[in-house]
């Protein structure tokens, strides 16, 4: 998605559900109003004017203090931008916002979107009535990676955490019942068969249980390498998900052929679903 130059009359930038009110000196979050310091505001705003170009240490420092000011200018614009990254939630590891570029500078790496701040609610002087407004459209801010409109983070995070409490319950109700597996297999595939199918799940499941740990936990932590993490890890989740895809069909005398396709068909769709949330969640960095 291209990136629109921030011109310099521009007194409001937005970005994500952030906008940034250059008249105000004001940042807010969702309209909520969120402190920030002088010097990361300065980084921020400085950034913002050039979105998608690498703006250099130099040009930072000769912007944030004058020529005759003694500061240690390193630890300062490390400060500065470190306490930046927290009041937009962003990560050094993993930006979404701000990048940095080693021994260079930054560059501010999301969609832009420039405009006038929205006015106030104005009200007539007979009887303090408010005249009828026509409602401002505004273009959804785009996720950069999908063409898909920047979702809510806490949502993707809440329903990827879903999944990995539902496979945890397959896992645990699997080993809590090897019993009546064992007795299915059997129907099925006696000897070597049910045993083989016996032994893959003691495995898979013994696995699962730590892995779907981590990722719910990592999940909801917020941690910021999640997306890369699952994505090195993605061919060997959705293989072992392919393989408790068809646990279904063990329940075929109870719930029956019908039931058991459907739901095979719609845990094989599960480790897309993954992805997907990830990859909504957690936007690789420099897209």
């Amino acid at each position: 998605m291209p990136i629109p130059p921030t011109g310099p009359g521009a007194r409001v930038v937005r970005f994500g559900i952030f906008e940034l009110n250059l008249t105000a000196a004001e940042l807010r979050k969702g309209g909520v109003r969120i402190r920030l310091q002088e010097q990361p505001f300065q980084v921020l705003s400085l950034l913002l004017q050039r979105p998608g170009e690498v703006v250099t240490r130099e040009e930072l420092r000769q912007q944030l203090w004058p020529a005759d000011t003694f500061v240690d200018f390193d630890h300062s614009l490390n400060t500065a931008v470190n306490k930046l990254r927290e009041a937009l939630g962003d990560s050094a590891s993993a930006p979404r916002y701000v990048e940095t570029l080693a021994k260079r500078g930054y560059r501010f790496i999301a969609p832009v979107e420039t405009g006038a701040p929205e006015p106030a609610d104005a009200k007539t002087a007979i009887g303090g009535a408010s005249p009828p407004q026509k409602a401002k459209a505004q273009s959804p801010v785009m996720h950069p990676e999908l063409e898909v409109p920047l979702p809510n983070r806490d949502l993707t995070r809440g329903l990827f955490g879903l999944i990995q409490i539902m496979y945890l319950a397959f896992y645990l109700s699997a080993l809590f019942r090897l019993r009546a597996v064992e007795r299915i297999t059997d129907d099925f595939l006696p000897g070597w068969g049910s045993l083989a199918i016996f032994i893959a799940l003691l495995v898979t499941a013994g696995v699962g249980i730590p892995l779907r740990c981590y990722l719910f936990t990592a999940a909801a932590f917020d941690y910021r390498r999640l997306g890369e993490t699952f994505t090195r890890l993605f061919l060997f989740i959705l293989g072992l998900d392919q393989l408790w895809a068809v646990a279904p069909f063990l329940l075929i005398p109870k719930i029956g052929f019908g039931a058991a396709f459907a739901a095979t068909a719609a845990l094989l769709y599960v480790p897309f679903a993954e992805r997907t949330l990830i990859r909504m969640a957690y936007p690789g960095p420099g897209k």
